[in-house]
């Protein structure tokens, strides 16, 4: 039933309803805001696995 849920033409569905709304000025901002967030959140567990794999005391 859900097997091949995510077709390419959803893609460029979603792809269009963002440009629509946020409009084509917003939307590179967005991207290098989410980018950003998503390195900070890769940052923060990495940090955290090494702290849990430090010595127990």
């Amino acid at each position: 039933m859900i097997r091949n849920a995510l077709e390419p033409w959803h893609l460029v569905i979603l792809a269009v309803v963002c440009l629509l709304v946020f409009g084509s000025k917003r939307l590179p901002d967005i991207a290098r805001s989410a980018g950003r967030s998503l390195r900070i959140l890769k940052a923060e567990t990495r940090a955290l696995r090494a702290e849990d794999d430090g010595p127990a005391r």
